[in-house]
């Protein structure tokens, strides 16, 4: 990890970067115009009055680099909060310098400090070098189970019951 790399909690004051990585992310994922988040939203979601969403910032020279968003869930089996990777981003030309890494041991920390039994997250299918990456820190994808999801017209379906 280069001496440079620094990681830290996300801020008051932090959403405008954050709302920049979250839209280079998109943009690499090839769903650029699917971001609905403002600066407002993640100030309110992030940094209000009962959190539920959390980040850490990787700094290089100071300048916003890399971005960890997370939040709590829940493990029946362990009995014990885990921390769910919402997005894991690094802006492409801080790539190679260790500040993925820095943001994963910062986050692992987190879990240490909150007595998480684990850290979850997802990664598309195409992403090798990412895949290739996690494998790198010792993590392994999780056989067996795949992701599904309920949203747009068939939550509201469902919730109209």
């Amino acid at each position: 990890m280069s001496d440079r790399v620094t990681v830290r909690p996300a801020v008051a004051g932090d959403e405008s970067e954050i709302l920049r990585m979250i839209v280079a992310l998109a943009t690499f994922e090839r769903e650029p115009d699917a971001v609905k988040a403002t600066d407002e939203s993640l100030r309110e979601l992030m940094f209000g009055v009962d959190p539920k969403v959390f980040a850490h910032i990787a700094e290089v020279d100071g300048r916003a680099v890399g971005l960890a968003l997370w939040f709590l869930n829940f493990s029946t089996w362990t009995g014990r909060h885990g921390i769910y990777l919402e997005d894991l981003f690094v802006d492409a030309q801080a790539r190679r310098m260790g500040v993925a890494r820095a943001l994963f041991v910062e986050l692992a920390r987190e879990a240490a400090r909150r007595g998480c039994a684990r850290i979850d997250w997802a990664v598309l299918d195409w992403n090798r070098s990412a895949m290739d990456f996690y494998a790198s820190l010792g993590a392994r994808p999780s056989a067996g189970w795949q992701p599904w999801r309920l949203d747009g017209q068939a939550l509201a379906a469902m919730a109209a019951g």
